[in-house]
C-alpha cells in the first residue's frame, strides 16, 4: 500500500512509498482503512525532533476511515464501521483512568513504541502508535472510535486531535467563564478551536494573535473579536483591561518565549492555559516571588484535558448545531501525493488545517 515515510528525524521532506505493509493485526486489533488525515504541526514537530518518535516512521496521528477487519475480542466495531483514530486511547484500568483522568492514560504511549508497519528495508514505525499518512493501519482497538453516518470523514479526522484539544482547552481545562476576556496566542488550527471553544463559553473579548495576517483575519470569522500581531498584544492588553491583563490567555505555540509572554498577559489571580506541544529543553522561567504573589493558575492541557470520548460527541452535537464551524478550518485538501506541499502550506503559516484524502 501507499504511505509517507520520514526516514530520519530532521529531515524536511517526507517519500510517498507504495511498498509500505501494515503490520500487528491479532486478537485486541483493528484494521483500519484511512479516508482522510489532518496535517497537524505535531506532525511537522515529530519530524523535526521537537517530539520524540523513533525514525523511520509515518506520520500522521489524526485519521478517519472504515474498518476492514477486526481481531479476537473486539466487539465495539466490526467491518464496514466508520471511526475515528483516538491517537491517546484509555485502558480504562491504570490508576490514571480510575480517577477520571483518562486523557492522562500512558497505554498509547507504550504501544507507540512497537512498530506497525514494515518495508522490504525493515520496520516503520507509526507517529503516536497510529500513523494516518497510509492507506490502511493496524491500531489497538481503543483507537478506533465509531462515528456517525453524518459526519464526513476529513470533519472526524481534525475531531480525532486538533479540535478536541482546542476546545476542551476551553471547555475542561480553563473553564473559560462567560463574559470573561481571552487571549489566544498561536491561531493555527488548534488555536482556533480554542476561540471557537471561548465564544461557545461566551467569553465577551477573545484577541487572537498571531505573526501571519491571513490567520488573524481567519480567526474573527471563527469568533475572535479582534486579531493582533504579537507586537502589537501589548497594546491590545491596556486598550481592552486596562493593562490589568486577560483573564485567560492560551498558548497555543508551544515554545518557552510565547508561554513567558503568555503569563506576562494573564492578569493577576488568571489563568494561563499551556496548549502547546514544546521541546523537552526547551525551559520557561518564573522567579518564586511573581508565582506566590501573582497567583496566577498555570494550567497545561493535554488533548484537551478531558473524557476524549465525550469530547468527540460535544463536538459531534456543537458542529451539528452549528455553534462550530468545522469546514472551514480545512483551508487546503490535498491527495497524499502532494503531503510535501501541504507540509510547506502549513510551515508558511497558509494553512489553518489540511485535509489528506486517501
Amino acid at each position: 500500500m501507499r504511505a509517507a515515510v520520514l526516514h530520519e528525524t530532521g529531515q524536511d521532506k517526507l517519500e510517498v512509498l507504495d511498498d509500505v505493509e501494515a503490520v500487528g493485526f491479532g486478537p485486541g486489533k483493528v484494521r483500519v482503512r484511512i479516508r482522510a488525515t489532518g496535517l497537524c504541526h505535531s506532525d511537522l514537530s515529530a519530524m523535526s525532533g521537537v517530539l520524540p518518535q523513533p525514525a523511520p516512521f509515518v506520520p500522521g496521528h489524526e485519521g478517519a476511515g472504515e474498518v476492514l477487519e477486526v481481531g479476537e475480542g473486539v466487539t465495539h466495531v466490526k467491518a464496514g464501521d466508520r471511526v475515528l483514530v483516538c491517537w491517546l486511547p484509555a485502558c480504562n484500568n491504570c490508576p490514571a483512568c480510575r480517577r477520571g483522568q483518562n486523557h492522562l492514560c500512558l497505554t498509547g504511549f507504550m504501544n507507540a513504541g512497537t512498530p506497525n508497519f514494515k518495508r522490504a528495508t525493515g520496520e516503520v514505525f507509526g507517529f503516536a502508535g497510529t500513523g494516518t499518512f497510509a492507506e490502511e493501519a493496524v491500531l489497538d482497538a481503543p483507537c478506533a472510535v465509531p462515528i456517525p453516518d453524518d459526519v464526513p470523514f476529513e470533519i472526524a479526522a481534525l475531531i480525532g486531535c486538533g479540535v478536541t484539544t482546542g476546545l476542551g482547552a476551553a471547555f475542561n481545562t480553563a473553564k473559560v467563564e462567560a463574559g470573561s476576556s481571552v487571549a489566544v496566542i498561536g491561531c493555527g488550527g488548534v488555536g482556533i478551536s480554542a476561540i471557537q471553544g471561548a465564544r461557545a463559553c461566551g467569553a465577551a473579548q477573545i484577541v487572537a494573535v498571531d505573526p501571519v495576517a491571513s490567520r488573524r483575519e481567519a480567526a474573527l470569522n471563527f469568533g475572535a473579536t479582534e486579531g493582533v500581531a504579537p507586537d502589537e498584544l501589548a497594546d491590545a492588553k491596556r486598550r481592552l483591561t486596562g493593562d490589568e491583563g486577560f483573564d485567560y490567555v492560551f498558548e497555543v505555540v508551544g515554545k518557552s518565549a510565547t508561554t513567558r509572554t503568555a503569563y506576562e498577559t494573564t492578569r493577576r489571580g488568571g489563568t494561563l492555559c499551556v496548549v502547546g506541544a514544546g521541546a523537552m529543553d526547551d525551559q520557561v522561567q518564573f522567579n518564586m516571588f511573581e508565582l506566590f504573589f501573582d497567583e496566577k493558575r498555570i494550567l497545561p492541557s493535554l488533548y484537551g484535558g478531558g473524557d476524549v470520548l465525550r469530547s468527540y460527541d460535544r463536538a459531534v452535537e456543537l458542529w451539528r448545531a452549528g455553534r462550530i464551524d468545522l469546514e472551514a478550518l480545512i483551508t487546503h485538501r490535498v491527495p497524499l501525493a502532494d503531503i510535501n506541499e501541504a507540509i510547506g502550506q502549513m510551515r508558511s503559516g497558509e494553512a489553518l488545517r489540511t485535509s489528506v484524502s486517501l
